[in-house]
């Protein structure tokens, strides 16, 4: 897991929602539904998760 624990923007705690948030959207869950009962309610924060790409399972790839 790689997401920052913090928000760039703000500096709120975000990186412990992650798992969570990942798992109820892909069950099919409202994205928005979803930060909204997390207590996610600034945009700065919303776009830490939403934006956020998991690239690690391909970085490791080109490990040496």
């Amino acid at each position: 897991m790689m997401i920052p624990i913090r928000c760039f923007s703000c500096g709120k705690v975000v990186g412990e929602y992650y798992e969570e948030f990942q798992t109820r959207v892909a069950k099919g869950e409202s994205a928005e539904k979803v930060m909204n009962e997390l207590g996610i309610a600034r945009y700065c924060c919303r776009r830490m998760l939403l934006s956020h790409v998991e690239l690690m399972d391909d970085i490791i790839k080109y490990s040496r």
